[in-house]
């Protein structure tokens, strides 16, 4: 190993190494059954446990607590897996929170056989993310079109601090 190899250059102060297992079931079968569902219905299956939640959800610790026609809620309670280099909740999990809630808002709108797709998101990060617990994602729909809709979020911390915002659009897809 040559002394620029990162693996040679372990310290011990660095601790035991750590690993993360997640398990998902095969998210195009759900997918499949949700095509022949409303999106409020759909998503209502995936947060009461009568279809699996997507890979992403178990990744990052996300959950889907209340969904209502445009407006949805999940939970996250992030783990350091996703802290950032100083120590702090990366806004990549941030960001992919809200393009979750963003999308979900949509989805909550639409009929069977039509689905959505995130065309733009604007993320405004308003304080650090602090690893010390759950976060809060609430999304709501903004106004839909024949094939556009957007949507607005926000992410808050345990004290209930609005920690980012968002709006974004998406493509309403019809078919397949």
């Amino acid at each position: 190993m040559s002394d620029r190899d990162p693996i040679a250059a372990r310290r011990p102060d660095w601790g035991e190494p750590r690993t993360k297992t997640i398990t998902w079931h095969d998210p195009l079968a759900a997918a499949q059954i949700g095509a022949s569902m409303a999106g409020i219905d759909y998503l209502r299956a995936m947060r009461d446990g009568l279809l699996p939640a997507p890979p992403i959800g178990a990744l990052f610790g996300m959950r889907l607590v209340e969904v209502n026609v445009g407006t949805v809620t999940f939970s996250c309670t992030p783990d350091e897996s996703a802290y950032n280099p100083i120590g702090l909740i990366h806004g990549g999990l941030v960001c992919t929170l809200l393009d979750s809630v963003l999308g979900c808002a949509v989805q909550s709108t639409l009929s069977a056989g039509v689905g959505y797709a995130s065309i733009e998101i604007k993320v405004n990060y308003v304080r650090p993310v602090h690893p010390d617990g759950e976060l809060m994602a609430y999304g709501r729909l903004i106004k839909s079109g024949r094939r556009v809709a957007f949507a607005e979020g926000d992410v808050r911390n345990l004290d209930e601090q609005v920690v980012a915002t968002a709006s974004g659009s998406c493509l309403i897809v019809t078919g397949g």
